[in-house]
């Protein structure tokens, strides 16, 4: 099942973004972050809202 949305201290390639999104979502990680890269060829704001997941996603304790 799902967790809460916490940036995890270990797992992570830059920030925990993309793990905390797979972990949320029962997807592997680096899952994840291939689709995170592939979006980056898109036209839009997806480093903006990597940033804005790094500063309001929690750091888990």
């Amino acid at each position: 099942m799902s967790t809460t949305l916490a940036r995890p201290r270990s797992d992570r390639m830059i920030a925990g973004v993309c793990s905390a999104i797979g972990r949320r979502f029962g997807i592997r990680p680096s899952v994840v972050r291939v689709i995170f890269l592939i979006s980056m060829l898109l036209p839009g704001p997806q480093i903006l809202i990597y940033l804005a997941g790094w500063l309001l996603i929690p750091q888990e304790y």
